[in-house]
């Protein structure tokens, strides 16, 4: 009997030690499914999409990941892959009127590109005057890069709509990423293009936002770097550190550069540092190899002893945001606060 019980708990223990099953794709996409609000049209192909790139990129497949993602989604284009900007013709000739002025060409020669046939036989300024959605405005100007020698000169190799998509991820990020990590879909144009398809535009928003090693215990911060840039939130805390030992005012705003970098040299002797060692630890701002650099620990552990506690690593950038297509003010902290919002109520709603 007693051989009988120590083979059952045997038994027992190996059954709790063996590891779970791993989900199915099935299971993956009806689960991403399951936080969508019951107004998403196409539930299947947002999951499937959504799904596919949290499985290349390697993300967990969590409750709070998915509604992460969900809630950017919700939040900057309401379920939409390509959603219509009001007023969006008066902002492209704004930005054409800027781009005049700055270069100094003649608005009569500027009449007169605009009045040439495009490629799909209607003008420039008709095709302007018409757009509707951020990825038509992309095509006209990339129409006009390639084909009128005026857009050259305009625009050179910068197209002017710099996001897009459902999560509005930066062509910019998008085109870096794939160099170092491969876009797992046929590319039938360009990264670009490939931005402002719903699978695209998630798959980069999915891994702007969600994949790099980020220090931080909410999601908040996550939001405000996808807001902001990656560890803008980690880069802000740095700089309130660094303005309480140097007694100065820092924007914290993220950004390493001058203001900080003076303020740095301000307390070279206290860091045990020179400028050109400040310098040089600075330029890993943008990355995660910062938090161990000299600057930033010395900083901390400063910034901890003259406050006589921890202070926070991670701050919610103080950036107020700046498009033609907002009309009121913004920041990054009213974004990533209403996307916490959205990721609360997205947890509530699994099988509502």
């Amino acid at each position: 009997m007693t051989r009988l019980l120590t083979v059952l708990a045997l038994a027992i223990l190996a059954g709790c030690a063996a590891p779970r099953p791993t989900m199915t794709a099935a299971e993956g996409r009806a689960m991403v499914a399951s936080y969508m609000p019951a107004s998403v049209a196409d539930k299947d192909g947002w999951a499937a999409d959504i799904y596919s790139a949290v499985a290349v990129l390697e993300i967990p497949v969590t409750a709070d990941n998915i509604c992460a993602i969900l809630s950017v989604t919700e939040q900057e284009s309401g379920y939409r892959v390509d959603p219509v900007i009001p007023n969006l013709p008066s902002l492209a000739w704004a930005e054409i009127e800027r781009q005049r002025e700055k270069i100094g060409i003649p608005r009569l020669v500027l009449d007169a590109a605009l009045s040439l046939e495009s490629s799909n036989g209607r003008s420039y300024r008709q095709r302007l005057n018409a757009a509707k959605t951020e990825r038509e405005l992309s095509d006209i100007f990339e129409d006009m890069i390639g084909r009128v020698p005026l857009g050259r000169t305009f625009f050179g190799e910068r197209n002017p709509v710099r996001t897009g998509g459902p999560m509005q991820v930066s062509v910019a990020f998008a085109a870096a990423h794939a160099k170092h990590r491969p876009y797992p879909y046929p590319v039938l144009e360009s990264i670009r293009d490939e931005v402002f398809t719903r699978r695209g535009g998630m798959y980069f928003g999915i891994a702007h936002l969600l994949d790099y090693p980020a220090p931080y215990d909410r999601y908040l911060y996550r939001y405000a770097d996808f807001n902001a840039g990656h560890y803008a939130s980690r880069n802000a805390a740095f700089q309130a550190a660094l303005a309480r030992v140097a007694g100065v005012r820092l924007a914290l705003d993220g950004d390493l550069m001058q203001a900080t970098e003076a303020a740095a040299r301000s307390v070279a002797g206290e860091l045990g540092m020179d400028a050109v060692q400040i310098r040089r630890d600075l330029d890993q701002g943008p990355a995660r190899v910062f938090e161990g650099t000299r600057l930033y620990r010395r900083v901390f552990e400063l910034a901890d002893k003259a406050a006589g506690k921890r202070v926070p690593r991670a701050v919610v950038p103080s950036i107020e945001l700046q498009s033609a297509k907002f009309t009121r003010k913004l920041t990054t902290g009213w974004f990533a606060r209403r996307v916490v919002t959205r990721h609360r109520q997205c947890l509530t709603r699994r099988g509502a």
